[in-house]
């Protein structure tokens, strides 16, 4: 088996997210993978996916505009389109260990996702 670089896995991680493919989503993950984003955390690999399928709810698509790597870090910056709010410029580091993904970070400003998701309620 080939081990897939940072830059494959984050291209994965997108497609899949955006199709709701959560079981190849999970073989891309580190169990104890951490996220931190503008709207919460997650520890390890059943809290990460929770947090997928919760924005996944409202996801439409992910429009890439750049994705840099260097060995095991890969950034990509992208729109977010949800069906609650207007695109939504997102920066998402990733950081690689042993061939999964075991740190992401994601910062956009959460503002309008916000407003939409209390409307939607």
């Amino acid at each position: 088996m080939t081990t897939r670089t940072a830059r494959e896995l984050a291209e994965t991680y997108f497609t899949a997210w955006e199709a709701g493919d959560f079981e190849t989503l999970r073989g891309l993950l580190a169990e104890n993978v951490d996220f931190v984003g503008a709207l919460g955390t997650a520890s390890g690999v059943e809290a990460a996916l929770a947090g997928l399928r919760g924005l996944g709810q409202v996801l439409e698509k992910i429009d890439v505009k750049v994705r840099v790597a260097e060995g095991d870090e890969v950034i990509s910056w992208f729109d977010l389109y949800t069906s609650v709010a207007p695109p939504t410029p997102t920066a998402n580091w990733m950081h690689v260990d042993d061939g999964k993904i075991i740190r992401i970070r994601a910062t956009f400003d959460p503002r309008a996702l916000l407003a939409g998701l209390e409307r939607q309620n």
